[in-house]
This record gives C-alpha cells, sequence and structure tokens, in this order.
C-alpha cells in the first residue's frame, strides 16, 4: 500500500492519505477514502458539533 495524494473536495488543496491511515480506514471497514484534507474534516466536525445535534431525547421519559 503507498501514500495516495488526494485533493480535497472544499478547498481544493492536496493532502496525503499515507499507509497507516488506509490501514486505519480498512481495519474500521471504511469503504471509500477521505475527500477532504485533516484541516476541512475538522472544521466540518466542529461545524456539526455545534448544532446542538446527537443529544436528542426520544420517548417520554419517567413515566412514574
Amino acid at each position: 500500500m503507498a501514500d495516495k495524494t488526494i485533493t480535497c473536495k472544499d478547498c481544493n488543496s492536496t493532502f496525503i492519505f499515507n499507509e497507516s491511515e488506509q490501514a486505519f480506514y480498512k481495519e474500521k471497514g471504511f469503504e471509500n477514502e477521505p475527500q477532504r484534507c485533516p484541516d476541512c474534516r475538522a472544521a466540518r466536525k466542529q461545524q456539526r458539533g455545534n448544532r446542538g445535534g446527537g443529544n436528542r431525547s426520544f420517548g417520554g421519559g419517567n413515566r412514574w
């Protein structure tokens, strides 16, 4: 497995998808290579975190 140079779909900069990252993706069962550079991935992750998502409560809570 060789390092791959990928172009970020957000900022169009190139980044290296190295062998250890490729092995990690394969180990986790990810089928697609990353489409964003590490900076854009971090920015996108932070944006998702600021929307208040992830802590949704479904149901009626206590029923006593």
